[in-house]
């Protein structure tokens, strides 16, 4: 009895031929394969928008649980990371820890899937990572000594334009 071959189909040409070949996760490969064709100014705003809701749901939590010196920073364009940064103080490392363990209730219930909290267990700096958003949460010695607002913040920008 004869077999009927059927003609072997090429497997389809990827988009982004790097992206295919890179090594990592699915993050890594969105970073190599380039921006997104038809990224407008629609899905733009929408986006801000919504990073402009979740700021705003992180620094109230952090006002809640009575943090200090609550500091939002907007990075779009300056860091490949994230676009907005919050840096806050707390007291103790209790108070840190209930803080980041609320914001992080806080952001699942405003749709957030996926928050990674690094330095809870009784550290002197707790790091939020909220996607788009990084939340810093320091001890004030701590804040003192990484001082991110003078590494991230406007005067850097003003003093790099005057120079």
């Amino acid at each position: 009895m004869l077999r009927r071959r059927t003609p072997l189909r090429k497997a389809p040409t990827p988009a982004f031929p790097a992206a295919e070949k890179t090594p990592g996760t699915a993050r890594k490969k969105a970073v190599v394969a380039g921006p997104r064709k038809g990224g407008g100014l629609k899905e733009y705003v929408a986006e801000t928008s919504l990073l402009d809701h979740l700021q705003g749901v992180i620094v109230n939590s952090l006002e809640d649980d009575k943090a200090e010196h609550v500091v939002a920073l907007d990075l779009a364009g300056r860091a490949a990371f994230c676009d907005r940064m919050v840096i806050a103080t707390g007291l103790a490392d209790r108070q840190i820890t209930a803080m980041a363990m609320h914001l992080e209730e806080k952001l699942q219930k405003a749709g957030l899937k996926r928050v990674q909290i690094e330095g809870a267990g009784g550290s002197d700096w707790v790091l939020i990572d909220a996607g788009d958003i990084v939340v810093h949460l320091f001890k004030p010695d701590a804040r003192a000594t990484y001082a991110l607002e003078k590494m991230w913040g406007a005067e850097l920008d003003e003093a790099a334009q005057e120079a």
